[in-house]
């Protein structure tokens, strides 16, 4: 490392919200299944046979990627899945 890295250092002050992302969903003991179902229903707008089989993979895997896409709208899909209180990440 050179003086002038130390002196102008390099701020990265943007994210790139294009990349490809996911959220993963993570079980609990304190909703029911009915409740995650609902809000899967709400964060991704899907059917409630496709809320259904993602939260009976949350439910038996301990967890399940249950969006993928552009970081922003993972970034929503996790806000309304967080909502109630269900524990997400993003991964990229």
């Amino acid at each position: 490392m050179n003086i002038q890295e130390i002196e102008n250092p390099e701020v990265i002050d943007e994210i790139d919200v294009t990349l490809g992302s996911k959220v993963i969903l993570f079980n609990d003991d304190w909703h029911s299944f009915e409740e995650v179902t609902q809000q899967i229903i709400k964060a991704i707008k899907c059917s409630e046979n496709e809320a259904e089989a993602l939260t009976w993979e949350v439910h038996s895997k301990g967890k399940a990627a249950v969006f993928s896409g552009e970081m922003h709208e993972c970034l929503r899909v996790s806000s309304v899945l967080e909502e109630i209180g269900l524990h997400t990440q993003i991964e990229y």
